[in-house]
């Protein structure tokens, strides 16, 4: 098939986006809320949910592969990899549900309990969300269509993303007793992203398309998969970046909520809030964003001690909103002009720099943290979509060199690179900030806010930083992918 016919349409593009939606209520969940849940309204100390997020890995090293193996070599009339999309939602939705439910046990029970159910959501992301970043790579072989719908799919991500840093402690809140400890409050609002999950991925599963096939020839070998992938060096360079771009994205994003919680003074924090009319002189809210609230049937917060709250959730979605753009108005226009290799190098190498100037921050500056915030996110943004585009990139390469395509088996390695970053990542600031002191009980003295603050800006920055050496490994260039994409559209052809 020629790669001119391999235009997708804005309807096809969008359904298919929804399905990162429902994705993004999980990972963002992981990313913010997985270790505070653990925390506050479970009832485990830090460095026993750092374990349990550690845990589950041992069984993706497993089930990754294998999820990847067994779609690439599904046949049926509606492709290889829509079906497990549609056949997933379900349970996906049922397991998401379990993880955030706090059953009357014992701490041991407890801790047993979380780890069966993470590992279950775990196991369940690979088998929906793996199947779902492949079609990706056979939806279309024309490079520029690949990047407009990775930016269309991460504007539908990012604005799943914006609902749940948002709105999730407000839902907390209103389904519960008015606290971030609430058990009843965090199930329940894990309950709507659930049931709105399911019915995305079924409309993803419904309005993708698969176009491109496997070369006619190709024999079905496990063996050769494996041989294939460990010398594709840009695999080996993706699937690095991922696993240090998602450790350093739960490491940090679970940092923030012990950072606005326990380091910003409360009272910095409300004087800011007024500057936008979000709080008033009482500590109730009553601004434009108390009617947005309103609007949902929520609570933001009765009194100042959980003035944090509405901080911490206006500082993600200001965040969020600002990649949101970013990746809506330069992701695109700078990968079509410098590549996307080059783009993502130099955006993630300002993100470095603007990760560890937080440790700088005194806890009274709540501007100067909203503003590094916007800064960093604003260069963060380009690369989001890029690093999904560029792993259809690695697939074609594999194809060009091997005369073998299996693009399930190469995303595959990208899903386990973002699980186990995001195990790792939280489990991190869990045994960082419990071997600095931690106690959801005590009020934190200095080491342990000095642990925090660390672990917010210093540590992440590193873990990005690897990120970019990675990134120096990886040689589809912009002119090297034209050049690919020319030789496998004739050799399409051909056969």
């Amino acid at each position: 098939m020629n790669i001119k016919t391999q235009k997708v349409g804005l309807g096809e593009k969008m359904g298919y986006s929804l399905g990162d939606s429902a994705a993004n209520f999980v990972f963002q969940l992981m990313i913010i809320f997985q270790l505070p849940f653990y925390t506050q309204a479970f009832g485990i100390t830090a460095s026993a949910a750092g374990t349990i997020l550690l845990i589950a890995r041992f069984f993706d090293a497993f089930v990754d592969p294998m999820v990847g193996i067994l779609s690439d070599r599904t046949n049926t009339r509606w492709g290889k990899y829509r079906p497990w999309v549609l056949w997933t939602a379900i349970p996906f939705g049922l397991f998401f549900y379990l993880a955030f439910r706090t059953p009357d046990m014992a701490e041991r029970a407890k801790i047993i309990y979380a780890g069966i159910t993470y590992t279950l959501l775990m196991s369940i992301y690979s088998f929906n969300n793996t199947p779902y970043s492949a079609i990706l790579g056979v939806m279309s072989g024309d490079i520029k269509e690949r990047t407009n719908i990775s930016t269309i799919r991460f504007v539908f991500a990012m604005s799943a993303a914006f609902i749940v840093q948002g709105l999730t402690m407000p839902m907390v809140f209103k389904f519960g007793d008015g606290t971030d400890r609430s058990a009843e409050g965090w199930s329940n609002a894990i309950l709507i992203y659930s049931i709105a999950a399911v019915i995305f991925l079924v409309v993803a599963a419904l309005s993708s398309k698969e176009r491109i096939k496997p070369p006619a020839n190709q024999q079905t070998s496990i063996k050769q998969d494996i041989k294939d992938i460990l010398k594709n060096r840009p695999w080996v360079a993706m699937f690095t970046l991922t696993l240090f771009v998602f450790i350093t994205l739960a490491m940090w994003g679970s940092a923030m909520y012990y950072f606005f919680n326990y380091y910003m003074e409360k009272d910095a924090i409300f004087t800011f809030l007024q500057k936008f009319n979000l709080v008033n002189i009482a500590g109730e809210t009553h601004g434009w964003w108390h009617k947005v609230l309103d609007a949902f049937g929520l609570i933001a917060l009765e009194d100042q001690s959980n003035i944090f709250s509405v901080g911490f959730s206006f500082f993600n979605m200001l965040g969020m909103l600002v990649q949101v753009l970013g990746v809506m108005f330069l992701s695109q226009p700078l990968a079509a002009r410098f590549g996307k290799r080059n783009t993502f190098i130099v955006c993630l190498s300002l993100t470095v720099v603007f990760t560890v100037v937080i440790i700088f921050v005194p806890a009274k500056s709540v501007g100067t943290m909203f503003l590094i915030n916007f800064l960093r996110s604003l260069a963060y943004a380009p690369t989001i979509p890029l690093l999904w585009a560029m792993m259809a990139d690695v697939a074609d390469y594999g194809e060009l060199k091997y005369n073998r395509r299996a693009t399930g088996f190469v995303f595959a390695g990208v899903v386990f690179g973002l699980k186990a970053g995001l195990g790792f990542g939280g489990a991190l600031c869990g045994w960082i900030i419990g071997a600095f002191g931690f106690d959801v009980n005590i009020v934190p003295d200095s080491t342990v806010l000095l642990g925090i603050r660390l672990t917010g800006s210093v540590f992440p920055a590193i873990t990005f930083f690897i990120g970019v050496l990675a990134l120096f490994t990886y040689k589809i260039t912009k002119n090297y992918n034209i050049e690919m994409q020319a030789e496998l559209a004739e050799r399409r052809e051909n056969e």
